[in-house]
């Protein structure tokens, strides 16, 4: 056992990287409580490993007292002293105590040990390594589900995608290649856990730069997105360098590059929109398809009226009222639409409110 032990322990060390020291310290500690198990011996038990021969010592640690009242916890100033002459009252005296059969006990005890500490360490880099691509994306396999989740194969661990985080009507079927987006890594008492997302506005993002280089090299910047997944979504974009017109870049060659991410993810429609400084363009761009004649701002809240052309309503709403929803959420400003002749007629009974009004002050 000698040998071995200390080879596994250099071997764990050396491929693992879990330091000896930390093994041997755990290794001590489940010895105690095998001695005290397999021999019902008290509290008073220390364990000494050591670290050149690999061999296991137990000791019994006893304090020198006048009168032994516990032989197991106690020795008198007499038996100290003719172990050694300099001991005195109150010090602690270790006896050796090792058990002929403790060898084996001690094996068993070391394997379960080192396989615990190999699990922990197969843990945490697995923990580490996927904690750093939360709020990335990676591409899996589905291998299979249940009432709660769907589970992703990543290559190391399984992930979970709940019904939440899953797009509405995409069937997924096992051995299906789909990309995800880690939004979340947890270390559980069971191991890690990844949770991950098709319907995250995140995920648009990472695929657009994936797609897009200019997005990836920050020459087109995405400033907001607005999803219903598996549906709709508006995207934001600007560029800083006026020769790059921020849309064109996105939607690509008769609509190549928009056209790779809407395949992804299973036909979801996507607007792209340019951002602009003025809230009023903005909104209007955010709009489209619809024409906008005007937006006429709530001056103590963050909302607006937009005018559209009578004939442009319902496109302008969108159906169940999605394109106004998007266009919202993208902007982040309470939208409501307004038809032009509506706002022309209260536009007129104003104008006939004030003549009214100054008519009768002018007869006053």
């Amino acid at each position: 056992m000698n040998k071995e032990m200390l080879g596994a322990l250099d071997a764990l060390e050396r491929e693992k990287g879990i330091s000896k020291a930390i093994v041997i310290e755990a290794l001590e500690a489940a010895m105690i409580s095998a001695y005290k198990r397999h021999y019902g011996q008290a509290q008073n038990v220390e364990v000494e490993f050591d670290e050149k021969k690999g061999d296991v010592h137990i000791y019994s640690v006893k304090e020198v007292t006048e009168e032994v009242m516990d032989s197991q916890l106690e020795v008198s100033l007499e038996e100290a002293q003719k172990v050694n002459p300099a001991y005195e009252i109150g010090d602690m005296i270790r006896f050796e105590v090792t058990p002929k059969d403790f060898g084996r006990i001690a094996a068993q005890t070391a394997k379960q040990v080192i396989l615990q500490r190999v699990r922990e360490a197969e843990r945490s880099i697995i923990y580490n390594e996927f904690s750093a691509y939360e709020n990335e994306i990676m591409q899996g396999i589905v291998e299979r589900q249940d009432n709660r989740y769907i589970y992703v194969n990543l290559g190391k661990i399984e992930a979970v995608l709940s019904k939440h985080d899953q797009i509405p009507n995409e069937v997924y079927q096992p051995h299906d290649r789909i990309k995800v987006y880690i939004h979340k890594v947890e270390n559980t008492s069971k191991g890690p856990q990844v949770y991950v997302s098709r319907s995250h506005p995140d995920l648009l993002k990472r695929l657009f730069e994936q797609e897009i280089p200019e997005v990836y090299d920050g020459e087109v910047e995405i400033v907001s997105i607005a999803r219903e997944a598996g549906d709709r979504a508006k995207v934001a974009v600007k560029a800083e360098n006026k020769d790059i017109d921020p849309v064109g870049t996105c939607v690509g060659p008769k609509g190549q590059r928009v056209q790779s991410i809407v395949n992804e993810l299973k036909g979801e429609n996507m607007d792209i929109v340019e951002w602009d400084e003025d809230p009023a363009v903005f909104i209007s761009n955010a709009l489209n398809p619809a024409q906008v004649v005007d937006v006429i701002f709530d001056a103590t809240q963050r909302a607006c009226t937009v005018v559209v052309p009578d004939f442009q309503l319902s496109l302008a709403i969108g159906k169940r009222g999605q394109n106004a929803r998007l266009a919202a959420k993208l902007t982040g400003f309470k939208i409501d639409i307004k038809p032009e002749s509506e706002m022309e007629k209260i536009s007129e009974e104003m104008v006939e409110e004030i003549t009214e009004e100054v008519d009768v002050n002018s007869e006053d």
